[in-house]
């Protein structure tokens, strides 16, 4: 069981208390209203109960202490690091760093002190422990970085010590999670390995707020068992091949997840029926719309855990280039707005080399040939993934829309499930539209006479389905017509929301 070989305790700080009076006294001199302060001085502490040769029934008493200053702090730093572009600043680096190092080293602590108990004792130590691992990764999720194994065998270490002393199913009210209810420790393993198996990484920041709250309040639905059943209506996932383990015999080695399947089918239908999300408690973040399609999307992963996207598998180098406009460039050969390039001082100049020379630059004349300089980004393709090494570069945030040129022909799609590791290489999924796409322009009323920017429209075309992608910022409505210029102007009605991302929304529409 090679997961259970703890790391040794780090601490490179004294203890600052011996006993629960002083731990108390030391936390109200802290920094209360300073959580990046807080954080740190958590942390040293955490680490130094856990290097200390302490009675084991006091260092639970001491953590126990820290825990509830621990969550607050944690959750207001949150925001600093969760879905910002890629790479990370050094600064939302070094939160982020802190944040899930913290949750690690205090989820390893109670860990570490829960065989010096028995089983009704070590219930709530191994509640604690999982509930920190659970947001180890989580912060993982929330921050777009790769999740690293270990945090798995940690959290298979809970299951092994929880099946063994026979307190998986155990009742426990935490204090400090009031919100759980009467809880277990199955739960929260369930909650921490179902979000695993959904791949959060593609998921938009409020797409993976609803998913975590859902499955939370699902968590106790699934069954964890030394067997797979012999139905062919059971739903079992193997926790050895999902996490790339070796589970040690007589522990359940697989999650029976059909409850959940169950459960996120009957909110589908409610959702169709007009049940709003929020009586749903699903959340406010979310259209009911949107919420179809990521219980939908929940629902596909969990029954097919680990296959991903149908991204292209193709190797070797690509060029990409990123938004509406760039899009529309690679799609037509010409620039969307042109005159956008050129700002007040070299407009100036423009005019006075006119008024001198008859024309501006060589490249301006009538018989000069453009060349269309359009932004690419040099990424490569391997293993069903596009890579791009290296800490320079523009920081990019996903899911965004993307345009490249394949065999002669321009393509268009959108980078998903964006990765970054701790040296800035970025990883990404691209999702690449079948069927037939046109670039227009949004037909938009006295565009000459305000000097609005023309707007990039692509219409799709897959057999009869239509829909269209627009930047977010086009003024869209669904259920109002509007017309695109392009090899024709055409006459369509968006109807709803079929994808969003942070720079392109994608409607299903209709003929007007």
């Amino acid at each position: 069981m090679h997961w259970l070989n703890l790391p040794e305790p780090e601490s490179d700080r004294p203890l600052a208390f011996q006993d629960l009076a002083g731990a108390k006294a030391w936390l109200a001199a802290q920094p209360q209203a300073q959580p990046l302060l807080m954080q740190s001085a958590l942390s040293e502490q955490v680490n130094a109960i856990d290097a200390a040769q302490l009675a084991p029934a006091l260092a639970v008493e001491l953590l126990n202490r820290l825990h509830g200053a621990i969550i607050p702090a944690q959750t207001s730093l949150e925001v600093r690091f969760t879905r910002k572009a890629l790479p990370m600043s050094n600064e939302e680096e070094r939160i982020f760093a802190a944040a899930h190092k913290l949750w690690t080293r205090l989820g390893i602590a109670y860990l570490r002190l829960a065989p010096h108990f028995g089983p009704k004792e070590k219930c709530p130590l191994l509640f604690r422990a999982a509930n920190a691992f659970r947001m180890a990764e989580f912060t993982h999720f929330q921050a777009s970085r790769d999740c690293p194994s270990r945090l798995d065998d940690l959290l298979l270490a809970v299951l092994v010590q929880g099946a063994s002393a026979g307190i998986l199913r155990q009742a426990h009210n935490d204090s400090d999670f009031r919100h759980f209810g009467e809880a277990n420790i199955a739960g929260i393993l369930a909650w921490a390995f179902l979000l695993r198996l959904i791949d959060p990484y593609h998921l938009t920041a409020a797409q993976l707020i609803v998913a975590n709250r859902t499955l939370s309040r699902w968590r106790e639905l699934c069954n964890f068992q030394a067997d797979t059943e012999q139905s062919p209506h059971s739903l079992d996932v193997h926790l050895a091949s999902c996490f790339g383990a070796k589970l040690p015999e007589g522990i359940p080695g697989y999650l029976n997840i059909h409850p959940i399947i169950r459960k996120t089918h009957s909110r589908i239908v409610s959702l169709r029926t007009g049940a709003s999300p929020e009586s749903l408690k699903l959340g406010r973040e979310l259209s009911g719309t949107a919420c179809i399609r990521l219980l939908t999307d929940i629902e596909q992963q969990l029954r097919h855990p680990g296959e991903g996207s149908q991204a292209a598998q193709e190797q070797g180098e690509i060029t990409l280039a990123f938004g509406t406009e760039h899009a529309y460039a690679v799609h037509r050969n010409e620039l969307l707005n042109p005159e956008a390039t050129m700002d007040v001082q070299s407009e100036t100049l423009s005019n006075q080399r006119m008024a001198v020379f008859g024309f501006d630059q060589v490249a301006n004349m009538p018989t000069a040939v453009r060349k269309l300089e359009i932004p690419y980004e040099n990424w490569m393709q391997t293993a069903g993934k596009a890579i791009r090494q290296g800490s320079g570069g523009i920081r990019r945030l996903a899911p965004c829309l993307i345009a490249t040129h394949h065999s002669g022909q321009p393509q268009l799609g959108v980078l998903r499930a964006l990765l970054a590791d701790a040296d800035g290489t970025l990883s990404a999924s691209l999702d690449w539209f079948s069927g037939n796409v046109e670039a227009c322009r949004l037909q938009q009323q006295g565009l000459r006479d305000t000097k609005q920017p023309r707007i990039a429209v692509f219409l799709l075309t897959n057999g009869h389905q239509l829909s269209l992608v627009l930047p977010t910022s086009a003024p869209i409505r669904p259920g109002i017509g509007l017309a695109l210029e392009g090899d024709f102007v055409r006459h369509l009605v968006p109807t709803e929301v079929i994808d969003r991302g942070i720079d392109f929304v994608r409607y299903a529409c209709r003929p007007s």
